[in-house]
């Protein structure tokens, strides 16, 4: 790492086309720019150029339509805080 910091961490994430990705959570906030590519999140299409934020421990749960390329922004970082969940219905 170039900078390290508990305050934050910044990564840059490509996710294949079908890539399985465990439905999760996090106990910080994580900030996306979806830099390339098409993926559903929470039932919501998402295209290059969008941004979404998930809130602490609210369930993230991925499909990737396409190859996809994000900017991951989490705050505080807290290396290891990925926590698996269920997959939520009709969500």
């Amino acid at each position: 790492s170039i900078h390290k910091t508990s305050e934050f961490e910044v990564g840059i994430l490509s996710h294949k086309q079908g890539e399985e990705w465990p439905t999760h959570y996090h106990t910080g906030t994580e900030i996306n720019y979806l830099v390339s590519g098409e993926m559903m999140i929470q039932n919501k299409i998402l295209r290059s150029g969008d941004i979404f934020k998930i809130n602490p421990y609210e369930i993230a749960n991925p499909e990737f339509i396409t190859d996809c390329t994000v900017v991951v922004v989490k705050t505080p970082s807290v290396p290891g805080d990925k926590y698996l969940a269920e997959k939520p219905k009709n969500v």
